[in-house]
């Protein structure tokens, strides 16, 4: 629709709106939530029959959800990914490459947590994919996409990590820049599906996550706002925010059937597909460094599962009642939307210390 609304912008220019990343932003946005609202009933309606008994539920996790969130349909992430590819599709200039590399990582992490949701619920057990075949085909997926982020920028900065404060200061990686994107973006999409374990919990700081970036790319793509705020101008990076955009609508769609008590979870069909999309905005974008900041809450959750898991290796003793941490609350007697809400709260506030390093003078 962009290509065929800025055709007529010249001769009629009212259309003129159209050219206007903000705009379209705002439109994919908003087709995101209709989309998703208009076919999310029908989809639940049709997990549910497909599914029977829903996501199989982990028998050492809370006993209180063995109970309440048993029955429920899983791969909710199909709504997430329909509304934000409809609008994409719709809002987006699709003669930027990297709004096709990113949409290919979303629909191949998509496809892979598709898979896993698949498995786990055909075998009744919360035992899905393989994690080493899982962890390999993330990789080679967020590989090519890094390879294309390269290609797109082909000085020095394509290779470098850059440091939020310090405009001028660069660390060229060189040749294992790739690594570091790839754990970024299969670290990003694995955090993201850790999060993903109470009705409303990962979605929320997604959206939140996803606005920043969306502003990021914006500025990062204008090299006059890049300059202000001195951020390193990555050209072409603005057509991001319009599958930001899409991504909040799509989410606050989903969030409405995913409000406690859930009508349906996002699966890892939904997690891993927009982790795996937030990871790679951050490192299309040189920003790294922040989404370990904007993103901390995931970060959290990944490390309290690390930290669980050594330990109990290495010493046979838990640190946490419970990983991911999240759990942890719960065994403290925090109820479910304290946690839930409790946790947006956190997102929020490490997405506003990020999106303060923008600023410099």
């Amino acid at each position: 629709m962009f290509e065929f609304l800025s055709s007529f912008a010249t001769e009629f220019p009212p259309l003129n709106v159209f050219r206007y990343i903000t705009f379209r932003t705002g439109g994919a946005m908003m087709t995101a939530l209709f989309v998703t609202f208009l076919f999310g009933p029908r989809i639940i309606r049709s997990l549910r029959v497909r599914q029977g008994k829903g996501q199989p539920i982990r028998e050492d996790g809370p006993a209180s959800h063995l109970l309440t969130k048993r029955g429920t349909p899983t791969m909710g992430g199909l709504m997430i990914l329909a509304g934000l590819i409809i609008a994409t599709l719709l809002w987006a200039d699709l003669g930027n490459a990297y709004v096709w590399l990113i949409l290919f990582v979303t629909l191949g992490f998509g496809a892979i947590g598709f898979y896993d949701d698949y498995l786990k619920v055909k075998r009744a057990t919360h035992g899905g994919f393989s994690g080493r075949m899982r962890l390999l085909i993330e990789a080679v997926i967020a590989l090519i996409a890094i390879i294309g982020f390269m290609r797109l920028n082909s000085d020095t900065l394509s290779t470098s990590l850059a440091f939020p404060f310090f405009k001028d200061l660069l660390f060229n990686l060189g040749l294992f820049f790739p690594i570091f994107g790839l754990f970024v973006i299969v670290g990003a999409g694995n955090a993201v599906n850790l999060t993903d374990g109470l009705d409303g919990l990962a979605i929320v700081p997604v959206m939140i996550a996803a606005g920043s970036f969306g502003l990021i790319a914006y500025l990062s793509g204008n090299v006059v706002f890049a300059d202000y705020l001195q951020i390193h101008n990555v050209p072409g990076t603005g057509e991001i925010a319009v599958i930001c955009g899409a991504v909040i609508g799509a989410g606050l769609g989903f969030l409405w059937f995913n409000a406690p008590p859930a009508a349906i979870f996002m699966g890892d069909t939904g997690s891993l597909s927009l982790g795996g999309m937030i990871g790679a905005i951050a490192v299309a974008t040189k920003h790294e460094i922040v989404l370990a900041i904007i993103g901390g809450l995931f970060v959290l959750e990944a490390v309290s599962v690390i930290i669980q898991v050594g330990s109990y290796k290495l010493t046979g003793k838990r640190v946490f009642k419970m990983a991911p941490i999240h759990h942890h609350f719960e065994q403290l007697g925090w109820t479910e939307p304290q946690v839930v809400i409790r946790f947006w709260i956190i997102a929020f506030v490490l997405a506003l210390v990020g999106l303060s390093t923008l600023k410099l003078r």
